[in-house]
């Protein structure tokens, strides 16, 4: 039986893409007759806090796991200040640098998930301290990202990640990527161009898969308000909605969730509903409740190379997509039928689209279903795991 390492920040309990994607990847290869342990950190996304709640611990089997090892880290996670985000993914890497040293073992294959980078060189030196092969998830790509978002733009930070990620690239076995965006980008830097890279996208359980039919006309964002999301389109579609009596429910956490929640109160928009974040099961279930989902990302290059985890979810639950977005993201809701995308970025237009979804009821079906039947076709975790199981067999 080969055994396989999964290196990764995010796991469950966590909420978000990231966690949810590694805690699929770690059952279903375990399903597969892997031996898999998992290397990861005590959940701190998008707080502490919230994991104080039981209801976030909600599968037995990974609470008993033996295999799934937490290292404790001090620093504090996702304050607004990048630089001290850094820090705590350096501290991060460090401690998982020393449990593998501490922590001898015999493994065939290394999983590493990316971002953040750090964690990627924890991964290069599993890969030659157990003499394995790496297989790198890239997720995100940094630098691009954190320039993207236009708070870090220290030259020579943005140069050593540079390097960083050039030798990742170059020193990985394989590569994984959760978007076909990424592909033309990482190949750039490759001698082997495309040969190594595998696209494995974030996904849904045929269990996830469904919809719901609620006769009241309701608007849902869910997921990160942080500084890749355009916030200010958020608002200014509460503010629309409101006028017209169309309820917004926001599912959200990140660092502009508090300036949104302030310009609702200041503008007494009643029509807006702000509920914490939960667990992956009860936000599907939420979300399948609703219309419409909203899902929008900064006009930067680099976000054009993205498909956003809450479209995949909007989609599994049935309900169509109204975008302001572009690059890939709009390419899947236009092609596949699930939704409609502003050109410009304009409110107005999101409104537009609301507004013929509302009084088209025919159409929000077909969308429905359309969203569905794509999610069953690409985006299902039981067969997307299959090129990874190639690639590990190999």
């Amino acid at each position: 039986m080969k055994k396989v390492l999964i290196i990764s920040q995010n796991f469950y309990p966590e909420i978000g893409s990231a966690g949810n994607r590694m805690k699929n990847i770690y059952l279903l290869l375990k399903q597969r007759g892997f031996d898999v342990t998992v290397l990861t950190t005590e959940p701190t996304y998008p707080n502490r806090k919230i994991y104080e709640d039981n209801k976030f611990w909600d599968n037995d089997g990974l609470n008993d796991d033996q295999n799934i090892f937490r290292i404790k880290v001090t620093n504090t996670k996702y304050s607004r200040s990048l630089i001290n985000r850094l820090i705590y993914y350096l501290e991060v890497a460090i401690r998982m640098l020393g449990y593998i040293i501490k922590n001898k073992g015999e493994f065939s294959k290394i999983i590493v998930t990316s971002p953040p980078i750090f964690i990627g060189i924890v991964g290069l030196f599993a890969k030659k301290y157990y003499n394995a092969k790496l297989i790198l998830d890239i997720r995100d790509l940094w630098p691009e990202s954190l320039k993207g978002v236009g708070v870090f733009n220290n030259p020579i930070i943005i140069r050593l990640f540079r390097v960083i990620e050039r030798v990742m690239y170059s020193r990985a076995n394989e590569i994984i990527v959760n978007s076909k965006g990424f592909i033309p980008y990482i190949s750039s830097k490759l001698k082997a161009g495309v040969e190594k890279i595998t696209y494995i996208p974030n996904g849904a359980t045929k269990e996830e898969i469904g919809s719901k039919n609620n006769s009241t006309f309701q608007v849902i964002y869910a997921g990160n308000i942080g500084l890749a999301q355009d916030d200010s389109i958020l608002k200014q579609l509460a503010k629309e909605l409101y006028q017209r009596r169309i309820g917004l429910t926001i599912i959200g956490y990140g660092l502009r969730k508090d300036s949104l929640i302030e310009y609702c109160q200041e503008h007494n928009l009643t029509n807006v509903t702000f509920l914490t974040p939960t667990t992956r099961e009860e936000s599907l279930k939420i979300t399948s409740e609703h219309q419409v989902g909203i899902v929008s990302l900064e006009d930067k290059d680099v976000f054009k190379t993205v498909l956003p985890g809450k479209i995949i979810d909007y989609m599994t639950c049935g309900i169509p997509i109204v975008g302001s977005v572009s690059g890939i993201a709009k390419e899947v809701i236009l092609a596949e039928q699930v939704g409609f995308v502003s050109e410009s970025n304009d409110v107005k237009d999101l409104i537009y689209y609301i507004d013929t979804i509302r009084g088209n009821p025919l159409l929000r079906q077909e969308m429905s279903e359309n969203g569905n039947r794509y999610v069953h076709k690409d985006f299902l975790w039981e067969t997307n795991i299959d090129p990874l199981i190639d690639i590990l067999e190999s």
